[in-house]
């Protein structure tokens, strides 16, 4: 297909490739983060941009690692997925999400045979392998007690090598460092940390949330980001709401009311009462 028409076809999802593709209609000025963690995005892109001049034509492909590992932590809903799906528009490659529950498999070394027919894919046309909920497949190796301790271990050990090996930038996204692998953080070239929006943000993330054929003159944005802390996500949710409400009961104007029993509700969903 790459020969005949130029561009390979995105894969659909199947037992044989179990991934899909990540894609966003959003942009990167869309992407509110905080400044730290933009500049150690911005350090990413850098690298992207300039790994093949460094390994090529600076002649040091001996001491720099084939392709580009990074880890991604912090709360969900701050922008982990978002962010590898931009990467992906940013170079213009396709990014697939691997979905781990048809990877992982009972018997011994089918998932590492899964594991390898992605990444071979994934070799063969250059694409970006995006590893939600990493700490699953890349977790802290254990005591061997058992036979499925040994055999975990083993997978364990296969990633790593793997991985190590593969010429791809490779995205693997967790809740929590701690829960990686040692041996797997040594091995990032990047580790970014995603935390949940100050003050600053969630203002910015109100304020751009809405379509601009909403009325928000009746809402207090400023109000809305000091009292509620909230991740990226959780404000989406919560305009989606108001939006829906709007258009359904107030003829496009958005209402406070609203957007208190979008917010109760997301608190709700966390355990929280408010």
């Amino acid at each position: 297909q790459l020969l005949l028409q130029g561009s390979s076809k995105a894969l659909g999802f199947s037992a044989q490739f179990p991934a899909h593709q990540l894609d966003t209609q959003y942009e990167w000025d869309d992407l509110i983060l905080p400044q730290a963690t933009a500049k150690h995005l911005t350090e990413l892109q850098l690298w992207l941009k300039h790994a093949g001049a460094l390994r090529d034509e600076w002649g040091m492909y001996k001491s720099l690692p084939q392709g580009y590992k990074a880890l991604f932590y912090g709360p969900p809903g701050t922008g982990k997925t978002l962010t590898a799906a931009l990467l992906g528009k940013m170079l213009t490659k396709l990014v697939y999400r691997i979905d781990l529950s048809q990877v992982v498999s009972k018997y011994i070394g089918e998932t590492e045979k899964n594991l390898e027919r992605i990444f071979l894919k994934a070799e063969q046309n250059n694409w970006i392998l995006f590893f939600d909920e990493a700490d699953a497949l890349f977790g802290k190796r254990t005591s061997v007690n058992s036979s499925n301790d040994r055999n975990a271990n083993m997978e364990t050990g296969y990633l790593l090598q793997r991985i190590e090996a593969c010429s791809n930038l490779v995205i693997m996204a967790s809740n929590l460092k701690d829960n990686i692998d040692e041996a797997f953080l040594r091995r990032f070239q990047s580790i970014i940390h995603f935390t949940n929006p100050d003050v600053k943000e969630r203002l910015k993330l109100w304020q751009k949330g809405f379509s601009t054929k909403a009325d928000v003159s009746q809402i207090n944005f400023t109000a809305l980001a000091k009292e509620h802390s909230l991740s990226g996500a959780e404000i989406n949710n919560c305009i989606r709401y108001a939006s829906l409400m709007a258009l359904e009961h107030h003829a496009g104007v958005i209402h406070t009311s609203d957007i208190v029993s979008a917010i109760q509700r997301e608190k709700f969903k966390s355990g929280q009462y408010v």
